[in-house]
């Protein structure tokens, strides 16, 4: 029990790292079309945050990068967690022959239902986090 403790503790602990990167992540995009909204830091004009935005724009195009950070952390965090999500399902399966193949043993009949049990639970955990990172970098402006 205290194993099953210890991992859903973990994967809770993934997921909240995960979604607080995100999270933190500044938004330079905010000003950049408002001529009237103020700075970041006071009142006035913007033309620091378009400034900014100018070079952030000018390197991205010098090395063909995509212009939005936001969609770029998406792509990444995605390929992430489908590698996750694959290897969960492979445990699935894997617990999955353990059991069929055990002959009544009781120590690989346990074996094998711990191994789907903590293959389910991390592709509940990743399907978790993919839909909070998602819906994060959704309300940020950028399309995961």
């Amino acid at each position: 029990m205290k194993k099953t403790k210890n991992l859903v503790m973990a994967g809770i602990a993934a997921l909240f790292m995960s979604a607080s990167l995100v999270a933190v992540m500044p938004n330079t995009s905010i000003y950049a079309e408002d001529e009237s909204a103020p700075e970041a830091g006071g009142g006035g004009s913007n033309k620091a945050a378009q400034k900014a935005m100018e070079g952030f724009n000018a390197v991205n195009n010098e090395v063909g990068a995509e212009n939005d950070l936001n969609k770029s952390i998406g792509t990444i965090l995605t390929i992430v967690y489908s590698v996750i999500g694959i290897v969960a399902v492979v445990m699935v399966v894997l617990g999955g022959v353990s059991y069929a193949t055990s002959q009544g043993d009781a120590g690989k009949l346990k074996k094998g239902k711990d191994t789907i049990l903590y293959g389910i639970i991390g592709l509940v955990i990743v399907l978790l986090a993919f839909a909070i990172t998602n819906f994060v970098l959704s309300s940020l402006g950028g399309a995961a």
